[in-house]
């Protein structure tokens, strides 16, 4: 059988989780003695020491310099992500209690990306980064239409998510307020929550000042641009401080990692509730080899959706990561939703 391909016998399995877990809490390569010694395994020194050879020829574990212990590879943390750490969930009371945080913060888009910054950095022990949600078009939440003058009439044209556009109009024969309100409440009923082709498209009866408002929501939608994702972060100096990052070179391929949404947009490729483990840079991002990523997209697929995640070094709590990770894409999936439904 191809050693690659080879499935771990239990025992080989319950070797490589202890390994796992023992290497993330302490730094230190993981030798059969100290592994029975912690695990009171109901085998001798030489099995396990015989296991944990097996398991370096497979590629799941390696030793540094001169050491007698063991340490996992990306491979050996790969399989245990897939295959040993199961589906894991925050305990039910620190869930309560970031829960409770998020009910607590005011309902501005602002405090919501740093309570998830801080609530990502603090549980799951890495760098976390968060976007804001962007819209994939802009859609009408409502407009307003509001006489200044005989002959001026203000439009202000609010999109779902908040931004606001305003635009002065020059009408050709005096308006008053009861009709322009009227003008806008009908144009409300047709387009509320539509993008800019929708608005173009959709057949409705309308006069012709009504048109003409229909083309300027249209042209306001048009070079309504979405402003590049705003990104907060927390949590770096702590992560810093782990031996993998003594190097000047991996902190800065930390540091640039956090710092470049673009490219952590290519590394992301899963959809709206589910969450990417990259471990080691997979082999295609080398500026990523010391370090691991749990990333997820939330928000609503097709519509508006940001991206938020943990950074660290591959010796990362896998089970806390993740389960923090889809926690809160959860959570902000939700305040998204209500927040473009309203």
């Amino acid at each position: 059988m191809d050693e690659q391909n080879q499935e771990l016998t239990p025992r080989q399995q319950t070797i490589l989780n202890l390994i796992v877990h023992t290497y993330v809490a302490t730094a230190a390569p993981v030798s059969s003695k100290s592994l029975l010694q912690a695990a009171g395994l109901s085998v001798s020194s030489a099995t396990v020491r015989n296991d944990m050879a097996v398991l370096e020829e497979l590629g799941y574990l390696t030793h540094p310099h001169t050491s007698a212990g063991r340490v996992p590879t990306d491979k050996g943390y790969r399989y245990f992500v897939e295959r040993l750490l199961g589906d894991v969930e925050l305990p039910t009371e620190e869930r309560n209690t970031i829960r409770h945080q998020f009910h607590q913060a005011k309902l501005e888009m602002s405090q919501w990306m740093q309570l998830a910054a801080a609530v990502l950095a603090h549980s799951a022990r890495g760098a976390s980064l968060v976007t804001a949600p962007r819209l994939d078009q802009p859609r009408i939440r409502h407009l307003e239409l509001i006489s200044t003058q005989s002959h001026l009439v203000l439009l202000i044209l609010v999109f779902q998510g908040g931004n606001v556009r305003q635009r002065m109009l020059t009408l050709t024969e005096p308006m008053d307020q009861d009709a322009l309100s009227e003008a806008a409440n009908r144009l409300n009923s047709q387009y509320a929550a539509s993008d800019a082709s929708t608005v173009r498209t959709k057949a409705v009866d309308l006069t012709d000042f009504e048109a003409d408002v229909r083309n300027l929501l249209i042209e306001l939608m048009i070079d309504d641009t979405p402003p590049s994702q705003e990104v907060y972060r927390d949590g770096l100096a702590e992560v810093l401080q782990q031996p993998e990052f003594i190097s000047q070179s991996e902190a800065r391929a930390l540091v640039n990692a956090l710092e470049e949404p673009s490219f952590l947009k290519n590394v992301l490729n899963s959809r709206v509730g589910t969450v990417q483990v990259v471990i080691g840079g997979e082999g295609r991002w080398r500026e990523l080899s010391s370090c691991s990523m749990v990333l997820a997209r939330y928000g609503v697929e097709g519509f508006a959706t940001g991206t938020l995640g943990v950074l660290g070094p591959t010796r990362m709590p896998y089970g806390r990561a993740i389960s923090t990770v889809r926690y809160v894409a959860d959570l902000m999936s939700d305040l998204v939703s209500d927040l473009y439904s309203e």
